[in-house]
Formats: structure tokens, C-alpha cells, sequence
């Protein structure tokens, strides 16, 4: 149990959310860059400058070097900037904190990288004066994407811990949640999916990629080629995923979608040896499957609560549109020019729509398939209370009467009401049943010949023992010595138990006491 007083635990987790992802990638770019420059034998001059145009890159600034413009970063460090912020929000905000308090939490999650952007542009500012290639970046630029990754983090990290207080709000509906789950899973799905067709091209493309990694012959530089492949397999995702929902991406003239393949000179990274080579063949028109079980998880998601149809429309369309807005921003941070390659990228005209009309024609089926729309069923009227149904009377052999004819238009989930019977003719047919004549009662009654009562039978006495009776004993006389107004004379104890009777002794009286 944490003992410190409120106001210090506050600052505390407050400084943690507004500088503790940031430090942490700073540590981890300044440790990477002094030990590129200690293996170059180089001095330490300009190394402020490059940890900061590093640190800003993390944030998809685009760092100019020599005149060329290297704006494709890598999505990686990116997506650990989002999740370790979300991290730190979701750890100082609770279920139950005040809204104040979750303004502050956001707030200082969005503070503390800003201050920390303009310090990075002073000090590469400074370091453009000792290093001529190295130039400042935009400072709105700067600002702009720093402030959308970690708004970004800090709203994940309160929706994730008071996501569902946001629907008692009068204007959001109550499903919000339930589309949001939705979206997620559709991402994830075709991410995931679009990785591991990506892994499959690599293997496949086993001998590029191996020449890839030789064009350098020292440890060093393939490990820093396996460092740089790893930062660059989101990238490579998206783009799988563009071309699987039949997008394209492109790396300056080299053009890639599910149909058609134009070749081009491609960055010597080994991981880009998952691009397909032209001429195409049929196996890359398989990628259509992953958009359409990606598609299908959408609706798995948002059939988990049947609604009515219009309700569960909407709800499907809001999860495809936040799928798409989700994957159109990752694609547009992973975009961007190449130095002398030109742009890389998706085509962002087709992507999100591409999208969207997967998730809402297939996963609308799936929604339809697995119950996820609940039917409008008018309420059944309720049976009145009515008289037993009279059984009717069997009809006769060869006089069979032909079945009652149902409705074409009858509807089995309607029940008529129930008229009650009052007038029925319970006498029997005398066809079927004929009448018997029954003898009168009084003769009945007149042939049976009324018995005497008899008297009760008398047991004899039951003769009991002939105990001997005692004889009268003689009253004692009175003596002198007794006092009819001593109350004591009223009591006795155990030894007096024995009455004295006249004419007898101590002993016999006590005797005839017991």
C-alpha cells in the first residue's frame, strides 16, 4: 500500500506519464548512435544533433541529410512510442478517477513531448552550424507529429481504463464499445495475416534477400542491415495489406498490387526482397482470402450481441470505418520519400475504401449467417381463461366426418384467442349410444328388505384383583403439648415423615408410612 501523501503520488505518476516513454527512447537512440560512431572510429562532433533528429524521426519528422530527404521511417518505433504511453496513461488514471484528473493525466502525457520536441530543435538547430549537411526540420511538422503520436497513446490508455463511462453519455450509443472490439480485430486479423504471406515471400525470396545482406562484408554492417529490416516489417505489412485488399504500394517506379506487377530499382534492404517480381503469377491473387477472413472477424465481433437490423448495420459500418481510419493513418506514416528511390507507399485513394467494402459486404454476411440481427417479433396475445375443450362423440362406422381445412395464409407464431364455449348439447346420439331403460329406484330400494338392529353385544365385567384392605387406623388424641397456632407445626422434614397414630409405636408408624 503506497503511504505517501496525495499530491506527492499525483507528481509523481504525472512525471512519469509526461517524460517516461520519451526518456526511454532517448536513452535507447543515444546508446544505438554513440556506438555507430565508436565502430566508425569518428569523433563525437554533431551527436547531439544526430540523437535529435533521431528522436524526432521516432515521431515520423522527416530528417534531411545532405539535401536528401528521408521521410519513410520506420513504423516500429513508432508503434512502442503509442504503447508505452498508452501504458503509462492507463497506469495513472483508474476506473474510477474524476474526469479533472484524467484531463491532467492527458495533458501532461501531450506536455512533456512538446517540451522535449523544442529541444530537440534547438539543439539541432545548434549542430546545423557545425554540421553543414544536417539541416532543421519543420518545426510545425515537428510539433504536429509529436503531438499526434502521443495523443494518440493517451487516448488508448483512458479508453482502455474508462472506455465504458464514455456510453452513459446521452449521445454515444451503447454499442461503441462493441464496434471498437470489432475494428480491432479486424486490424489485427489483417495484419497478422498480411505478415505471415510476407514471411512466406521472404522464404520464397530466400536468394534475394541473401544477396541483400552481402553487399557488405563486415559483422557489423549485416547486423546493422538486420537491425534496420526488423524496424521496417511494419512497413512491410501495410503494404502486403494494400495489395491483399486490392490496393497497390509502390516504392518510387516499382508497383505491386494483386493483379499486376511493374518492376523498379527497389532500397538494398533485405526485408523488401518480400516484394513480388514480376511477371506476376496466380499465387499473389490468394491475398483476395485474407481480406475476406479478416472480414469475417469483423463479423464474428459484431455478431457477439444480436441487435435489430438497423442497429446492427450501423454498428458494422462504424467498426469498418474505424478499421479503415486506423489502417489509412498507419499507411500514411509509413509513406513517404525515399532520397533518390522517390515515394514509397500505398495508394491512399483506394486503400480505405477498399477497406471498408470488404468489411461491410463480408462481414455483413458473416452478421447475417451467425445471428447477429435479432427479429422484430410483434408480442403474442394472451390466451383468455376458457372452458375444457368437450371431447366429440365418435362417429359411427363408414360416417367419417372429412379434417377441418387450414388457412394457406395461417401464421404459426400468432395464436388465435380462445372463444369460450357456453352452449353445448352434452346428450349423447341415440344412433350411437342407445337408450336404456332403468329400472325406478323405489323398487330398487323396495327389494332390499331392512334388517333388525340387533342390540350391542355385552362382554362380560373383566373381574379385577382382590387386594387386601388396610384397617381404619384410630385417630391419635390430642397431647398437651401441641400448639394449634405454632406455624412450625405446619412443616416437616424427612424424619418426620412418619405420622404417629395412637396406640403404635415410633417404629410401626414409620412402617406403615412406607
Amino acid at each position: 500500500m503506497d503511504n505517501r501523501p496525495v499530491g506527492t503520488r499525483q507528481a509523481r505518476d504525472l512525471l512519469r506519464v509526461a517524460f517516461g516513454p520519451s526518456v526511454t527512447a532517448l536513452v535507447i537512440i543515444a546508446a544505438v548512435v554513440l556506438l555507430q560512431l565508436l565502430i566508425a572510429n569518428s569523433d563525437m562532433t554533431g551527436a547531439f544533433g544526430a540523437i535529435a533528429s533521431m528522436w524526432l524521426g521516432v515521431h515520423q519528422v522527416p530528417v534531411s541529410i545532405g539535401g536528401r530527404v528521408l521521410g519513410v521511417m520506420p513504423l516500429l518505433p513508432l508503434l512502442a512510442m503509442v504503447w508505452g504511453t498508452a501504458r503509462t496513461t492507463a497506469a495513472a488514471v483508474s476506473r474510477g478517477s474524476s474526469w479533472f484528473v484524467i484531463r491532467w493525466v492527458v495533458a501532461s502525457a501531450i506536455g512533456g513531448p512538446l517540451l522535449m520536441t523544442a529541444i530537440a530543435l534547438a539543439v539541432i538547430h545548434d549542430a546545423s552550424s557545425v554540421l553543414v549537411e544536417l539541416q532543421t526540420p519543420s518545426a510545425l511538422r515537428a510539433f504536429g507529429g509529436v503531438l499526434a503520436v502521443h495523443l494518440a497513446g493517451a487516448l488508448i490508455g483512458v479508453g482502455l481504463r474508462v472506455g465504458r463511462r464514455i456510453t452513459v453519455l446521452p449521445w454515444v450509443p451503447d454499442w461503441l464499445p462493441d464496434a471498437s472490439r470489432a475494428a480491432a480485430a479486424g486490424v489485427l486479423a489483417l495484419c497478422g495475416l498480411s505478415g505471415v504471406i510476407a514471411a512466406g515471400s521472404l522464404v520464397v525470396h530466400w536468394g534475394t534477400m541473401h544477396e541483400l545482406f552481402a553487399i557488405t562484408d563486415s559483422m557489423f554492417g549485416q547486423l546493422s542491415l538486420m537491425l534496420l529490416s526488423v524496424l521496417y516489417i511494419p512497413n512491410v505489412i501495410i503494404g502486403t495489406a494494400a495489395v491483399a485488399v486490392g490496393s497497390s504500394a509502390h516504392i518510387g517506379l516499382a508497383t505491386f498490387s494483386s493483379f499486376t506487377v511493374l518492376g523498379g530499382d527497389i532500397p538494398a534492404v533485405p526485408v523488401l526482397a518480400a516484394a513480388p517480381t514480376p511477371p506476376l503469377g496466380p499465387i499473389w491473387v490468394a491475398l483476395l482470402i485474407v481480406a475476406a477472413v479478416s472480414a469475417v472477424a469483423v463479423g464474428q465481433q459484431c455478431a457477439r450481441r444480436p441487435m435489430p437490423l438497423p442497429t446492427a448495420a450501423a454498428k458494422l459500418v462504424v467498426a469498418s470505418l474505424m478499421a479503415a481510419a486506423v489502417m489509412v493513418v498507419l499507411a500514411y506514416a509509413g509513406s513517404g520519400r525515399l532520397g533518390n528511390f522517390g515515394d514509397v507507399g500505398v495508394d491512399q485513394a483506394t486503400f480505405g475504401p477498399a477497406i471498408v467494402l470488404w468489411f461491410v459486404a463480408i462481414g455483413g454476411l458473416t452478421v447475417a449467417m451467425t445471428g447477429g440481427i435479432s427479429q422484430l417479433r410483434r408480442p403474442r396475445p394472451v390466451a383468455t381463461a376458457t372452458a375444457p375443450p368437450v371431447p366429440a362423440a365418435p362417429a359411427a362406422d363408414g360416417d367419417l366426418e372429412p379434417e377441418p381445412e387450414f388457412d394457406s395464409e395461417f401464421d404459426p407464431e400468432l395464436e388465435p384467442e380462445l372463444e369460450p364455449v357456453f352452449d353445448v348439447d352434452l346428450e349423447p346420439d341415440s344412433e350411437v349410444f342407445p337408450q336404456v331403460e332403468a329400472e325406478p329406484e323405489f323398487e330398487v330400494f323396495a327389494q332390499v328388505e331392512a334388517e333388525p338392529i340387533s342390540e350391542p353385544r355385552r362382554h362380560p365385567p373383566i373381574p379385577l384383583p382382590d387386594y387386601p384392605r388396610a384397617e381404619p387406623r384410630a385417630v391419635r388424641a390430642p397431647r398437651p403439648d401441641d400448639f394449634d397456632d405454632d406455624p412450625e407445626a405446619h412443616f416437616f422434614t424427612d424424619d418426620d415423615a412418619a405420622i404417629d397414630w395412637p396406640g403404635t409405636s415410633s417404629d410401626e408408624n414409620r412402617r406403615g408410612a412406607d
